[in-house]
């Protein structure tokens, strides 16, 4: 563990998981810890489900400033914060916590925010008029993906999942116009999209691929890939080949922790193509 150093008291925060090993969010933080001169570190916790809420509180006590929330401990986190915002209450998970100075736990859900910043950054033109968007997926990061679409004012959306009961579970959850296709469905119901959506984990390296013929989807159709693992999955090399204007994950990711390292540090971070390069590395 690297702590940078600066004048003040070290502050500390982290990312609670299990396992925690795969996660980019401490070279993410510990780059920006780096880059603004900050004395505090950022720290991977690898804790057991049955011992999460125990150790979540600790935490507070032992001077954290905060902690993200990762697999499989977000929707686990609603319970165990004091305060959660509606955000993150209408998605069903948190992915960020801030101890307050009184002891208080407040819950929040950043990667709406990380979708939509990271679309607008990549397609400054975007508008949520453009037309109905396709999402692949009914986990919890298409939870987030549907409720940012929602909130910019997005007035069709699709919701295409190999699981068919959860998806309209998902509906029932969220509400909004939102309809459930059949997998079978999924090439069907691109035609006439403005946006797709890929929010499982299929195209990831060591994960079966996402089989999908992209041939009935508009040109002009935004393509997202929310896996960022390879960076330029299939589904974006696919799109990409075809003219779509396509979005990669990793700014999904990168935004996404901005507010937390806000909240905990004290400093507004910058996305830079410095810092994309050294997260590719």
């Amino acid at each position: 563990m690297q702590i940078h150093k600066a004048k003040g008291s070290i502050k500390l925060a982290g990312v609670i998981g299990w396992p925690v090993c795969h996660s980019l969010s401490p070279r993410l933080h510990g780059w920006w810890l780096q880059r603004y001169g900050v004395y505090g570190a950022y720290i991977p916790l690898a804790v057991q489900p049955v011992h999460f809420s125990e150790v979540t509180r600790i935490l507070g006590k032992a001077g954290f400033q905060g902690t993200n929330v990762t697999a499989p401990h977000k929707e686990s986190a609603l319970a165990v914060v004091d305060e959660v915002t509606p955000l993150a209450q209408r998605i069903g998970a948190v992915n960020t916590i801030l101890y307050t100075e009184n002891g208080r736990l407040l819950g929040s859900n950043t990667d709406s925010f990380g979708f939509t910043e990271n679309l607008r950054d990549r397609i400054p033109d975007w508008h949520a008029s453009n037309g109905p968007a396709v999402i692949l997926g009914a986990g919890g990061v298409a939870r987030a993906v549907i409720v940012a679409l929602l909130e910019s004012g997005v007035e069709q959306i699709f919701i295409v999942s190999r699981s068919y009961e959860r998806a309209i579970a998902l509906v029932s959850n969220v509400g909004g116009p939102l309809e459930v296709i059949n997998w079978s469905e999924r090439e069907r119901i691109l035609e006439g999209a403005a946006l797709l959506v890929n929010a499982t984990i299929l195209g990831m390296i060591g994960v079966e691929p996402l089989a999908i013929d992209l041939c009935a989807l508009p040109k002009q159709a935004v393509v997202i890939d929310t896996v960022y693992v390879p960076y330029v999955t299939p589904l974006l090399a696919q799109a990409s080949a075809r003219g779509n204007p396509v979005v990669d994950g990793l700014g999904m990711l990168l935004h996404q922790a901005r507010p937390g390292f806000a909240a905990w540090y004290g400093i507004e971070p910058e996305i830079t193509s410095e810092l994309r390069d050294f997260m590719l590395r």
